[in-house]
């Protein structure tokens, strides 16, 4: 079914831009920093690996954040990869709360000390490198200055169409095909002749 039912006179519906673009799931994290009273932090859905060489991230955060302007100012920044567990977490940080870590236990990254999250999939600690206009809102990028897989056996949690998800569970690969481009178990090269 197709519908181009989001655009008039060339201006983009709202309504239908959230619509659509929810269809693109993503992971969600919550970006921490000590601002040197207390712990800030928010949950984001739009973070991203940016560049390999050299290691940036990237995220984008409202102008009406009143965390971003206390991370930025402190230089720095930890990213908590967050499991389906922590949906509850998550909407704490999403809140408009003025204490978000409030009964949240976390310990300081060792590299900037920005706030690691007990039960993450991964975190990832960064300083400022950049910010840029975006709209309605920030496009922050970060230098990555230590990372972790904490728990990578379980389930990220995902966010589409404006609601919460869990991964499906895992399906076995399908028997490699003779003369595809990949091999059975979906990775590494297949070409003839290559490793």
């Amino acid at each position: 079914m197709t519908s181009r039912t989001g655009t008039t006179a060339g201006r983009v519906d709202p309504g239908a831009f959230r619509h659509v673009l929810g269809l693109f799931c993503t992971g969600v994290t919550i970006i921490t920093a000590g601002d040197g009273v207390r712990p800030v932090g928010f949950t984001c859905q739009s973070f991203v690996s940016l560049s390999l060489d050299p290691p940036l991230v990237s995220f984008s955060v409202s102008r009406t954040s009143r965390s971003w302007p206390l991370i930025r100012a402190r230089g720095a920044f930890g990213v908590n990869i967050l499991t389906a567990e922590q949906e509850g977490l998550c909407r704490t940080f999403a809140s408009r709360a003025v204490d978000k870590f409030a009964g949240v236990d976390w310990t300081p990254g060792p590299v900037t000390g920005s706030p690691r999250l007990p039960g993450s999939l991964a975190w990832v600690e960064c300083t400022v490198e950049a910010e840029y206009p975006g709209g309605d809102h920030v496009i922050a990028v970060g230098r990555v200055r230590d990372l972790e897989v904490v728990d990578g056996d379980a389930d990220p949690l995902l966010f589409f169409l404006a609601g919460f998800r869990r991964p499906a569970p895992a399906v076995p690969p399908a028997p490699a095909v003779p003369g595809s481009v990949l091999t059975a178990g979906g990775t590494g090269p297949a070409v003839p002749g290559t490793p």
